[in-house]
């Protein structure tokens, strides 16, 4: 009996651990606090906060899909306190970076680097944060199911032609509910680069339909591939720019493509450092366009 009993535990633990690594959640972030301009001794609460950030992030089932260990989608969190106005308010800058993995390699590439200055929240150790797409809760609850809503949508873009469209109508969802609060960085009215217009370039205006598509070309067809067939990649590349550009002329400094660009500036520069000269030239005349205050970084692109 013995025998049989530990035998039962052992096929029960290993159930367990093959259930794990078969099913997993679907976002892996880390979250880093800066909280060197808050005075106060209580210093002990940002060390709890990133805590329960990541846990949040991490353990929510987010979807209906089946994630293994190794697919969850990678991002970051880099929160900096600017104020704490009162017991458990704070104020702070927001930097979200979303990670994608390149096919066959061991390169992992921005899909989104967002700096969002309009966090305010209340946090207070141990008390549980809720979700609930269909009601605001709270502005700490929304801020953080918005991003991990946006990091979805544009991990299932990148890897299907517009197949982050559920996701960004919950992150639509959430940001209609949030504007009934009066919180910052919510609203049409308030700022041309916040989380309104992001989920307005990406659900509401259908003219940014081209830059979604774009975004699924760059990385399935350009990335995935450009180990295998680098200079057909770089057409790709250079047709997703040009796509991005026709977009920029009718609708310009779009935060949509601002943080592509804010993402992809470096990867851009260095796919094209390489290649064809006459294709480097057309490239870098078209990224002058597309954003012109980086133009030391892509006259590199021309150098050799």
């Amino acid at each position: 009996m013995p025998l049989l009993k530990n035998f039962r535990i052992y096929s029960l633990l290993l159930f367990l651990l093959i259930s794990t690594s078969l099913s997993a959640q679907e976002l892996e972030f880390t979250v880093n606090i800066n909280a060197d301009a808050v005075q106060t001794t209580e210093r002990g609460i940002f060390d709890e906060m990133k805590v329960s950030f990541e846990r949040f992030f991490n353990d929510t089932k987010w979807t209906q899909d089946r994630f293994s260990q190794d697919e969850r989608i990678k991002g970051s969190l880099l929160l900096t306190i600017q104020d704490q106005p009162s017991i458990g308010r704070f104020t702070a800058n927001a930097q979200i970076q979303v990670i994608r993995p390149v096919y066959g390699t061991t390169y992992e590439t921005l899909l989104l680097n967002f700096a969002d200055r309009d966090w305010d929240f209340q946090y207070t150790p141990s008390q549980p944060i809720i979700f609930n797409e269909n009601n605001f809760s709270s502005n700490l609850s929304s801020l953080r199911s918005f991003y991990a809503y946006i990091a979805l949508g544009l991990d299932y873009d990148s890897f299907s032609s517009l197949g982050g469209e559920k996701f960004y109508e919950t992150a639509l969802n959430i940001v209609n509910n949030a504007q009934k609060s009066g919180r910052t960085g919510w609203g049409q009215f308030q700022s041309r680069r916040n989380r309104y217009w992001l989920i307005e370039n990406l659900k509401i205006n259908n003219q940014y339909q081209p830059v979604r598509e774009a975004i699924y070309d760059y990385h399935r067809l350009g990335l995935d591939l450009f180990q295998e067939v680098p200079e057909e990649s770089r057409l790709v590349f250079f047709e997703s720019i040009k796509a991005m550009q026709e977009v920029n002329r009718i609708i310009p400094n779009s935060i949509l493509i601002i943080a592509f660009l804010d993402a992809k500036s470096d990867e851009i520069t260095n796919i094209f450092s390489k290649g064809e000269m006459s294709q480097r030239r057309e490239v870098y005349n078209e990224l002058l366009k597309l954003d012109p205050t980086r133009r030391s970084k892509y006259q590199k692109i021309v150098q050799n």
